[in-house]
């Protein structure tokens, strides 16, 4: 029996059930708590974090299951816990709120609001006790108390100020720039974005800037591409540096595979080991790329491991995919991944000398007297200075790793974030596809299907708009615009690896549908929200590249692709406006806005227009989408379609045909794919 049960008990959320017992009255977001607030004209705290932030379950335990503070929170304050993952819109408002009186944001994300919802004051993480010049939880919350009583008008005021800062922050996407084309597509911007990108390389460990390191995919795509386009070794170097950096460091599971949400350190050894769909979903599609370009087999078995994992402990039954798993087993920050020197020993018996050499393992630990499993040498390199055999190194590696793998997972695991998001899910089906298209496994394009299926299923509402969270039977909260383009973009990738036009309908329905809703004015930027939803009090477009990709990046990639697909002037100048209002930024802050960057990047290269005709074109296909062509647009059918600009026209033959425009020239059709494949080998 629990001692206290609040209004969070009726949830779905894994992050709002695990504060249901706290002695804080907590509410979930949404018309009663807003309401007695007003009653009572009480200020609301409004906590964000999600189920796998370490730090969020730290405040929990040292404050909000503590009868004192629970006290002072109940009596002052009208209390909102909100799961950041189910309602982004409202942590993207207040995160802003706080980066702009602080500086910096992070979760667990405090703000104090008038009973108008309007943010006055707030924080991320504060301790129970002063410590290290940071105010106490107990003294913000009596001196928040104070402020709100004695100098409301002064409180007031800082929200109102706040709050118009909010809506001014919208203002980008009045200004097109009036740079001709030419002046914004050319090869010098594409080199001065990776020259940019390069400044902050770390070029020892990989990835870019300092600790934290996170494994920003979007500036090693683009470093990827730019090699292919201009051969220049420099980017090259560094974006397989960031990757094998990675996959050798503790950042990535050596043993379960998949890769946590990012490291404290340089490198990569001490992540905070909470794994998210969407870092491995994007990793994966870096990894496809450089497995495309390079024919590395690391990457392929990188793939290979990181998707196992996500099909052993992300995969739901119905086909979905699962949103995350803790940092924390039994209370304890990576308990479930580190080793003891003396256990290892023991499992391993005579191998446990060199299986510990090659992954850094030792008594004294390297990281908190535990060892982190991970990789200093690579295996030849290991193999060589040791005077073994590649194959017999392996064996025994492998046969180790087993060993260690069935005994953690006896262990108590760490908790999993079961909902299902829409978006995170498209990115995952992205990935699935780009897996498939990379290694031409065929179970991996049969998930991807399973995953469309189950959205289709369960995410759609009845006027044809889509939900954003699924979780036990229900899925609820209007869709985000974050959602709409990751889907739209999977629907591309999928019809790109079937040949089913189906999905190109599907996507075409979708952009119709985010234009009508999400869109502003005719500038090319979409709001982050619906324009008939309520609960906000101000609409803002997102136009940075974070941990996942900005919705309006993604849109306009979709708006490109699809525009020439489906010979759409009107998306692609809408497409155009919105790159060229964003072009000085992009330019010069290509780690902020690094899907921004691949597309101008494209655009600059020309966007290759290729056609595949044929009854039976699986085959080819398959190789096709081995090669590594990032600038394409790929359409794949068995018979001309009048309603398809790059299939209408064309005269179906008793052989496959391979067609290739670009530069708004057509190359003739081949029907040797060796040869078509040449056209693409720069």
């Amino acid at each position: 029996m629990h001692t206290h049960t609040n209004k969070l008990a009726n949830e779905t959320s894994v992050y709002l059930l695990q504060h249901a017992h706290n002695p804080v009255e907590w509410y979930p977001w949404g018309e009663e708590a807003l309401q007695k607030a007003k009653d009572e004209d009480k200020p609301i705290l409004v906590s964000i974090g999600y189920a796998a932030c370490h730090w969020c379950h730290v405040m929990e335990r040292e404050s909000f299951e503590d009868e004192r503070t629970a006290e002072i929170m109940n009596k002052y304050f009208i209390n909102i816990k909100i799961d950041r993952e189910e309602r982004p819109d409202l942590d993207h408002i207040y995160m802003d709120a706080v980066q702009a009186m602080s500086g910096s944001g992070g979760w667990p994300l405090n703000v104090f609001l008038t009973p108008d919802r309007k943010p006055f004051y707030g924080g991320t993480y504060f301790p129970p006790v002063r410590a290290h010049n940071r105010t106490s939880w107990k003294e913000l919350l009596l001196n928040i108390h104070q402020l709100f009583s004695e100098k409301r008008n002064e409180v007031e005021a800082q929200a109102e100020n706040l709050t118009a800062h909010l809506g001014e922050s919208n203002s980008f996407g009045t200004y097109i720039n009036k740079q001709m084309d030419d002046e914004i597509f050319n090869q010098q911007n594409c080199a001065l974005i990776a020259e940019n990108l390069l400044k902050n390389a770390d070029t020892t460990w990989g990835g870019f800037g300092r600790a934290p390191k996170f494994p920003q995919t979007f500036s090693i795509q683009y470093l990827l591409r730019q090699y292919h386009f201009d051969k220049e070794q420099k980017g090259l170097k560094q974006a397989l540096l960031s990757l094998d950096k990675m996959i050798q460091g503790g950042i990535y599971d050596q043993l379960g595979g998949g890769f946590a949400r990012y490291s404290t350190d340089e490198e990569w050894l001490a992540p905070h080991f909470e794994k998210m769909l969407y870092d491995n979903a994007l990793l994966i599609n870096v990894l496809a790329e450089a497995y495309q370009l390079t024919h590395i087999p690391l990457y392929k078995e990188t793939i290979e491991h990181t998707l196992a994992f996500i099909e052993r402990e992300m995969l739901d039954s119905e086909g979905g995919f699962y949103s995350a798993l803790d940092a924390d087993s039994e209370g304890v920050e990576g308990k479930f991944y580190v080793w003891e020197k003396e256990e290892i020993d023991e499992l391993l018996a005579e191998d446990s000398e060199l299986f510990c050499q090659y992954y850094d393992v030792s008594h004294h630990g390297n990281w908190e007297d535990s060892n982190i499993l991970r990789i200093l040498k690579p295996l030849d390199a290991f193999a060589a200075d040791n005077g073994l055999d590649i194959a017999s190194l392996q064996n025994l590696l492998d046969r180790s790793r087993e060993k260690l793998m069935a005994v953690r997972d006896k262990r108590i695991r760490p908790q999993l974030d079961d909902k299902i998001l829409l978006g995170w899910n498209a990115l995952m089906i992205t990935a699935y596809c780009k897996g498939y298209a990379a290694t031409g496994n065929d179970a991996y394009k049969q998930i991807a299907l399973n995953a469309i299926g189950f959205i289709e299923n369960k995410f759609k509402r009845g006027d044809n708009s889509l939900y954003h969270t699924y979780k036990g039977g229900e899925a609820k909260i209007e869709a985000f615009l974050d959602d709409y383009a990751y889907l739209i973009q999977a629907y591309i990738h999928l019809q790109e690896i079937t040949g089913n036009q189906y999905f190109i309908e599907q996507a075409k329905a979708l952009v119709d549908f985010v234009i009508d809703n999400f869109g502003a004015d005719q500038e090319g930027f979409f709001y982050y929200t619906h324009k008939q939803q309520q609960d906000i009090i101000v609409r803002k477009k997102e136009v940075y590249d974070g941990a996942t990709p900005s919705g309006n990046a993604v849109m306009v990639g979709n708006l490109i692709y699809l525009s020439i697909l489906l010979d759409n002037s009107a998306w692609n100048a809408m497409a155009l406006n919105a790159i060229k209002s964003m072009a000085t930024a992009i330019i010069k802050y290509p780690t902020s806005f690094g899907v921004w960057a691949s597309i101008l990047q494209s655009i600059t290269n020309g966007m290759k227009e290729v056609v595949v005709l044929g009854d039976d074109f699986n085959y080819d296909l398959s190789v096709l989408l081995k090669q590594y062509i990032p600038n394409k647009v790929l359409q794949v059918s068995t018979t001309p379609l009048a309603q398809y600009p790059l299939l209408a026209g064309k005269q179906k033959e008793a052989y496959n045909q391979f067609f290739l425009c670009e530069n708004y020239a057509c190359q003739k059709p081949e029907k040797d794919l060796d040869k078509f494949i040449l056209h693409f080998n720069n």
